[in-house]
């Protein structure tokens, strides 16, 4: 039987954090009843299918890329990486790898197709996009905890009008990814005080 792996990431629109990727192998045996598109599904539904993925997959794996990382490689070259080190991560090498988007991680030792829309198509990517974002969405909720000032648990690191008024206000901090315009343009506002 050919294993195959889904991969997909959550995080490249925020200003802040990691991008995080997760590869799923799933039990053909052991099938998962709605699977989608994380985008498409409620927060409670993606909680229980998260626990419910990683009881029932053959394998999953999560992995990301650092904010550091983001501003060193950019965002697309960080979320491939970071797909590229959760299937890297997997304890079942998959035969193929499904990936969302329209570009495939370097470096595989395994052959690779790239399927724009993948999460609303393949139940291996939707699966991923499901383990992704909802890490992410914890990622942000712990971040909120050490910088309950900027709200990250509401908005989860995206460029809203709350947030923008936090970094008005309280400036940038370490997790913020510097090379996207609108933290660089803070940056370049406190230095020119």
């Amino acid at each position: 039987m050919r294993k195959i792996a889904g991969t997909d990431e959550a995080g490249r629109g925020p200003l802040v954090g990691s991008v995080v990727a997760a590869a799923v192998i799933l039990d053909p045996n052991n099938p998962i009843e709605g699977l989608n598109d994380s985008k498409k599904l409620t927060e409670k539904k993606r909680e229980k299918l998260f626990i419910e993925i990683k009881e029932k997959a053959l394998a999953w794996a999560i992995a990301e890329s650092s904010a550091q990382e983001i501003d060193e490689l950019n965002i697309l070259q960080a979320s491939l990486l970071a797909m590229r080190r959760a299937i890297e991560k997997l304890q079942i090498q998959p035969d193929h790898v499904l990936v969302d988007g329209n570009k495939e991680p370097k470096g595989l030792q395994m052959s690779c197709e790239a399927v724009v829309g993948g999460d609303a198509i393949h139940a291996e990517i939707s699966a991923a996009s499901i383990l992704a974002k909802v890490t992410r969405d914890h990622d942000m909720v712990e971040l909120d905890k050490k910088y309950p000032q900027f709200g990250f648990a509401k908005h989860k690191g995206y460029p809203t009008k709350a947030h923008f008024e936090a970094i008005a206000e309280h400036g940038v901090i370490d997790e913020h990814r510097r090379s996207f315009g609108p933290v660089r343009k803070v940056l370049e506002a406190m230095e020119n005080r």
